[in-house]
Order: C-alpha cells, then structure tokens, then sequence
C-alpha cells in the first residue's frame, strides 16, 4: 500500500507523489522526479528538514540532535531522508519547485457543464482523460487559459476531482475576458487548459472546531473542502458564515443544505449586506460571528473573500480579544481585463 505525499513549496507550487511505506519521502521524491533539498542521506546535516502540515509518519531514532532537535520534532518538523509515511501526508518544502527541478503541471480539458446561476456567478465544469491524474488539496487553485488569449486567471476548485472532472465557481466580471469568454462565447467541448495546483489556502487536519468565513465566490474552496469532510467525517463541530452583497449573489444554498444533511455536526448560515435585502439575514459576515464559534480561541478559521472582507475579520477577532489557533485566509480579487 503506498501513501500520497503533497509537496508545498514556497512558490505555492503544490506536486504529488506515492511513498511505499519502506522507504523515506526523500527516496520517494527522487524515485519520481522530484529532487527536494538533500546531502548527507543519513539524518547528520538537516539539509533535508521540512514542516509535515498533516498526516502519520516515523522519523525512527537514527538521526542527531544537530540535524533536528526533539522541540522541533515536536512542532512537526521532519527530516525526509529519515521520514517514512504511514498515512497520505502534507509536507511544506521551504523551497521554490524550480529549485528542486519540478514545475506546475498542465492539463488539457473540455468543457462538459457551462451554467449561469445568478447575474454575478458562473458555475464551470471541465473534463478530460488528463484531469484523472490531477490531485489537489481541497481549498487550492489552478490558473485556467482564457481560450483565444495568453492570459490565465485564477480559481479556486469548487469540487474534488471525480473521473476526470472538476468544478469552479467564477464571478461574472462585466467587461472581463473569461466572463466575456465563458457568457458569449463558450460551448460544451470547448477546450480549456489548466496549471497548478496552487496555494497554501487548503484544509488541514481537523483537530478542532472551524469556523469557514466565505465572501462572494470565496464559497467554491469550502464546497470541495465539504466535499472531503463529508467523505471522511469529522468529530468536531463546523460552522460556515457565507456572505454576499446583494439578494442575487446568493448561489449554491441547496448544495450547503444537502452538505448540513449529510455532516452531522455542520451548520451554515448565509446573510446579504445590501440593507434593501428580502433574505432573513442581512449584514456583513462579522455581524454573525457569535462567541461559540470562536470558542474562546480553541477554532481553526479559514477564510476566502476579497482584501476588504479579510481585513474586516481580521480586525473583528482581534477587537474580541481572541487569537484562534490557526488562521488561514486567501484574499481574491476579480480582474475586470
């Protein structure tokens, strides 16, 4: 049985390999390509040492103290050379891809679903023979190729790749290239190519509660962090605050309803900042962050919106006296070109 190791170098590049469980993740890597930082082989130099993010792993005893010390064995750093993986594992490489000669991966595709679900939002699927080899951290993104241009733009995944296909939630930008591609122009079979993946914007072991901030189509990255909870489940409790600005941004709510029904301990709710707003919930996300969901700073926050939304949150917390345990955000902003 072999294990997936996810490789997150400092460039946001994120790479994929298999471990067999009698060899390091060092051995591994180099077996398919990828030359991550390596010299002595044998746990004396810690040229090799990186941070494990997630997963289960035997570091054995045959290293020294020099190379890494117990307090940072203890914080989650590693050795690869002297690593071996006893479950999928997620290792961040404090270097760039191109340093250990790897680069993103490309991917050809088609378009097999093209839907506009409001005024502001486009959902798209693509789906090729390639896509199948694609592996991903739910929550990362890919630059997709605006067809007819050299120009890319980024979006998140809004689902886990399942036969080849994946999904994305883009905002429909007036006068934007791939808005003007995807609203004017874009057909089933059209062809698309994809890089990546990308980002450090991804879920990590759920050791306590979260709380899942998303602005706008900052929703697509938690609906395939969704996805993944509801196939592997959790214990802890999960509560999602989505966020709009106007009645008809509001998109996907039967998704989120039939996510609540299948995670026992998820809840959600949506609210609309436009004060003119016919939803039950109005106002900014901040208004409907109660104490329990911070937990008295025991909660992993994950949050996905634009630059003004983040900083409004990151501003709220800290006005409450609270430092959550871990805060992860991806701040987006749609390009009108």
């Amino acid at each position: 049985m072999t294990h997936s190791i996810a490789f997150n170098f400092e460039d946001g590049v994120t790479r994929f390999i298999d471990a067999n469980p009698d060899e390091t993740v060092a051995d591994a890597a180099y077996r398919q390509g990828i030359n991550i930082p390596l010299d002595c082989r044998d746990g004396a130099c810690g040229t090799c040492k990186c941070f494990a993010e997630a997963g289960r792993y035997d570091l054995g005893d045959e290293y020294i103290e020099d190379a890494l010390s117990a307090e940072e064995a203890e914080q989650g750093f590693v050795l690869t050379c002297q690593m071996r993986a006893q479950s999928d594992c997620v290792v961040r490489v404090p270097v760039a891809s191109d340093v250990c000669r790897t680069r993103q991966a490309s991917f050809e595709a088609t378009i097999s679903n093209l839907r506009q679900l409001s005024d502001s939002t486009i959902a798209l699927s693509i789906k090729g023979e390639a896509l199948s080899k694609l592996a991903f951290l739910p929550g990362q993104y890919v630059n997709l190729g605006v067809p007819g241009s050299e120009q890319t733009r980024a979006y998140s995944f809004s689902s886990l790749q399942r036969d080849g296909e994946v999904s994305f939630l883009i905002r429909n930008v007036p006068g934007g290239l791939m808005s003007s591609f995807l609203t004017g122009m874009a057909k089933a079979g059209d062809s698309m190519t994809l890089a990546g993946p990308l980002g450090s914007f991804y879920l990590r072991d759920i050791r306590r509660p979260l709380l899942l901030l998303a602005g706008g189509t900052g929703l697509a990255p938690f609906t395939a962090m969704l996805e993944k909870i509801a196939e592997q489940g959790s214990e802890q409790p999960l509560h999602l605050i989505y966020g709009v600005t106007n009645d008809f941004d509001l998109v996907e709510l039967d998704r989120l309803e039939a996510f609540a029904a299948r995670i026992p301990n998820f809840s959600f709710s949506a609210c609309v900042a436009n004060p003119d707003s016919q939803h039950p919930l109005k106002g900014y996300v901040t208004q409907h962050i109660e104490p329990r969901h911070l937990n008295d700073g025991d909660v992993d926050v994950y949050l996905c919106g634009p630059p003004p939304m983040v900083e409004a949150v990151s501003q709220f917390i800290r006005e409450q006296g609270i430092a959550p345990a871990n805060f992860y955000y991806e701040k987006f902003a749609a390009s009108a070109a």
